[in-house]
């Protein structure tokens, strides 16, 4: 009775002055805290069900978005791959200009085990290809056919040491013979004569299979022997064996 009796006197005096009383607006105050919070919860229910609900159609999304990434993956792969082949068609289509009858090719295989240093290319006998006849490209001398399938043919590189290449010292007309080693090219026979310098460009001699003139190789290291009848060079290729792509077999 105390306590009501108070609460009825702040009333009164309250209503009396006008204003309203410190225990309305505590009661109030009260009041809007509880309905906010009571709003925020029931707003944060219906997000995560909303959002519940929407998760089937993010995986189905999530989905589409992988599907869409393999394709444009596989596309670009197919377009990497065509682009690496651009070069060496350009390169192979500069000297068919210069060799009407020559058959352009593409490497296919080599020996695995490296007995001997061959490649595989896919034209055959089909396309008019026979034994001992020249395969170049941009570079210079790759090798000579030595078998011949109807649709491939085996080709023996010129580092193959069964290789043998009448040579010649552009600088000087010098002869010798580019034959096929282990760790590369060997220029062999050389007259003792001949003022040999590293940086020299040897190119192929007129003979049974090649015709004169095709790039071999510079000589990277020559072996000077006092007691040799001839001299001896190291040759850097001008061909890269190692990513032999498109060829061209041309006539002996």
């Amino acid at each position: 009775m105390v306590v009501a009796a108070s609460i009825a006197l702040v009333q009164i005096l309250a209503a009396r002055s006008g204003k309203p009383s410190f225990l309305a607006l505590s009661i109030a105050t009260i009041g809007a805290v509880a309905q906010t919070a009571v709003g925020a919860t029931f707003s944060a229910i219906g997000g995560a069900a909303g959002a519940v609900a929407d998760v089937p159609k993010y995986y189905s999304r999530s989905r589409d978005l992988e599907t869409q990434n393999a394709a444009l993956s596989a596309e670009n792969a197919r377009l990497r791959e065509e682009l690496s082949h651009v070069e060496s068609d350009a390169a192979i289509a500069r000297i068919s200009g210069n060799v009407p009858d020559g058959i352009d090719a593409n490497t296919i295989g080599y020996d695995p085990e490296a007995e001997a240093r061959t490649i595989t290319i896919d034209r055959g006998s089909l396309a008019g290809v026979t034994v001992d006849r020249p395969v170049i490209n941009e570079d210079g001398v790759v090798g000579r056919v030595t078998e011949v399938g109807p649709i491939e043919s085996k080709v023996l590189l010129i580092v193959d040491p069964a290789s043998r290449v009448p040579a010649v010292v552009q600088r000087g007309r010098w002869w010798g013979i580019a034959t096929g080693s282990i760790t590369g090219l060997q220029l062999q026979y050389v007259s003792q004569d001949a003022p040999l310098k590293v940086g020299d460009l040897v190119v192929t001699g007129a003979g049974r299979t090649f015709a004169a003139g095709l790039p071999l190789g510079r000589i990277s290291k020559i072996y000077h022997l006092d007691s040799a009848l001839y001299q001896t060079a190291t040759l850097e290729p001008a061909v890269s064996f190692g990513r032999l792509g498109k060829v061209l077999v041309v006539s002996r």
